[in-house]
């Protein structure tokens, strides 16, 4: 990481230079090739540090006040170092979120699967009257059926929902 460090109104010494390329090296763990630029200065009773880093085309920026120049100096790196994450994470979330939709196209361009399962689902069946799973499934207005363990008959049966929207029908086995 290259490392330019100003002083305004401050000399800057051996430690605090040491001291700023000591914590540097928290943020250039992140990249291979990163610029930081570190502005240190007093006004009044207040130490201000200010600390610019460029890398991969993106820049981070902190600026801190301490009554103390090293407390100043910490504040900032943690503030960088938590910039660089979310953007970190961000990044990951939209390669992620990207690798996903290149998949779903390579899904749609691949031959079409015929005949066979593709999904299950579980879900776990109750006993219950046919009206009770009418208005069941009324509560789920994506779901267009429900199985359920009809309590009359002791059989499992599935209502679902008639084209017309309005009314269901109810599937019980024979026998």
């Amino acid at each position: 990481m290259k490392i330019k460090i100003i002083g305004k109104e401050l000399k800057i010494t051996e430690a605090i230079n040491d001291y700023v390329e000591r914590k540097l090296d928290r943020i250039a763990k992140y990249f291979e090739d990163a610029q930081a630029d570190v502005t240190l200065r007093t006004e009044k009773n207040e130490q201000i540090a200010e600390i610019y880093v460029t890398a991969n085309g993106e820049k981070y920026r902190a600026v801190t006040e301490d009554k103390d120049m090293y407390a100043s100096i910490d504040k900032d790196i943690d503030i960088l170092e938590g910039q660089i994450r979310k953007a970190k994470t961000k990044r990951e979330k939209m390669m992620k979120d990207s690798s996903i939709k290149s998949m779903e196209k390579i899904e749609e361009n691949a031959q079409e699967i015929e005949n066979e399962i593709i999904k299950t689902s579980y879900y776990e069946i109750k006993p219950m009257l046919p009206e009770d799973a009418v208005l069941k499934l009324q509560e789920k207005p994506s779901h267009n059926f429900l199985v359920f363990i009809n309590v009359e008959t002791g059989k499992v049966n599935a209502i679902h929902k008639l084209k017309d929207g309005k009314n269901y029908g109810l599937v019980e086995p024979e026998a």
